[in-house]
């Protein structure tokens, strides 16, 4: 038991001397120094860090006072210029041949589609022996009367009967001139039955089918006549003054591309409905398709503004915002300040600022998404700076 007790005061005496040296180790001067020395370090690497992000270089730009080109932007669709509808003139005919098809260019006379033409050609012969007929009776009536005349004075022949033959002449020359103008229409029931294209252009539409019996004014196809299309924009009345005809207005076609036009109508009614009227624009032929809605602008003159880069503006939370140069230091640092600005219309690399900003104001150019109300800047000047 005594050895035990021994051997655990032995471990206590160690633990004690262990501990006490500790102390004065950390106690020491020269530790302390070199615990002052590391925090100094710590300290200076954070001013370091300050100091780096405080000294972020941005150049500087002003709005610059401008004549902004002032453009309308109107919605349309695109419309044949005139469409015509191409019917049969004659019933009760089947179409026997039909020979363009939708998107074919076709000339004036052009054949568009054949009828069975049997029927009208019988028709045509049997007028054509009834007008032989007439003629003859003509001929006959002619020469009793010629005979007539002849003998009224000797007496053979009564008055009445002379009369008769002379009737019976000018009866003859009536039917013979009505079998004439039947005849005449028999020729035309055999034109009708070759449907032709009324004017030049493409065909748009096609509900002729083979086989089908038609009715006078059936229609058998849409013709876009001359191939010419129009745009026409919705404009409102209070847009209406800004336009005339001339303009030269330009077409957003499908694909990112774009087509020029020139305004040819202004529509002298307004729409019940929506309260706006229509533009005609020409646009060249086969530069879109009718049915294609697209966008148009029109530019209506210039207005006096202020602009600036669009690397100036930078967008936060559904805003628009810039950053504003205060006063530099001898060493070119600058603190700015974020400020809430209107945008309008853009023009190439530049932009509109409508409110929230004065000429002459130094902005931030660029790089804004890195920045927030407060920082501090170095500016520096190149010569890319500047609206």
């Amino acid at each position: 038991m005594a050895r035990r007790l021994s051997k655990k005061a032995k471990f206590l005496i160690i633990a004690a001397v262990l501990v006490g040296v500790s102390l004065w180790f950390i106690q020491h001067p020269l530790h302390q120094a070199e615990l002052a020395e590391k925090r100094g370090d710590r300290a200076g690497a954070n001013v370091k860090a300050e100091a780096a992000k405080a000294t972020l270089t941005v150049e500087a730009t002003s709005p610059a006072a401008v004549q902004w080109p002032m453009t309308l932007v109107l919605n349309g669709s695109i419309y044949p210029w005139q469409e015509a509808q191409v019917s049969a003139e004659i019933s009760g005919l089947r179409i026997q041949q039909v020979l363009v098809e939708v998107g074919a260019q076709v000339s004036k006379g052009q054949p568009l589609v054949l009828l069975a033409d049997e029927t009208v050609k019988a028709d045509l012969q049997k007028q054509l022996a009834t007008v032989e007929k007439d003629k003859a009776g003509l001929a006959e009536a002619k020469s009793n009367a010629d005979r007539a005349n002849e003998i009224k004075d000797s007496g053979a022949l009564s008055a009445q009967k002379i009369n008769e033959y002379v009737i019976a002449l000018q009866t003859a020359r009536a039917n013979l001139a009505l079998s004439e103008a039947e005849l005449e229409n028999q020729k035309i029931r055999i034109r009708q039955t070759k449907v032709v294209a009324p004017d030049d252009g493409v065909v748009s539409e096609r509900s002729a089918n083979l086989g089908n019996v038609v009715s006078s004014g059936t229609e058998l196809f849409k013709l876009i006549r001359q191939g010419r299309i129009e745009w026409r924009g919705e404009v409102n009345a209070d847009q209406q003054a800004a336009l005339h005809t001339g303009q030269t207005v330009s077409l957003n076609l499908p694909g990112g591309k774009s087509v020029a036009g020139k305004v040819r109508l202004i529509s002298p009614v307004v729409d019940n409905n929506t309260r706006n009227a229509l533009v005609y624009v020409d646009i060249p032929k086969n530069s879109a398709k009718p049915g294609m809605y697209v966008q148009g602008k029109i530019d209506i003159g210039q207005q006096r503004g202020l602009s600036v880069p669009l690397s100036a503006v930078t967008y936060r939370d559904g805003f628009a915002y810039v950053f504003v140069l205060g006063a530099s230091n001898a060493d070119g640092m600058s603190q700015i300040t974020q400020r809430k600005v209107q945008t309008g219309r853009t023009f190439e690399e530049q932009i509109e600022l409508l409110s929230g900003i004065e000429a002459g104001t130094r902005l931030v150019l660029s790089g804004g998404a890195f920045l927030n109300d407060g920082d501090t800047v170095k500016v520096v000047t190149t010569g890319k700076s500047g609206a």
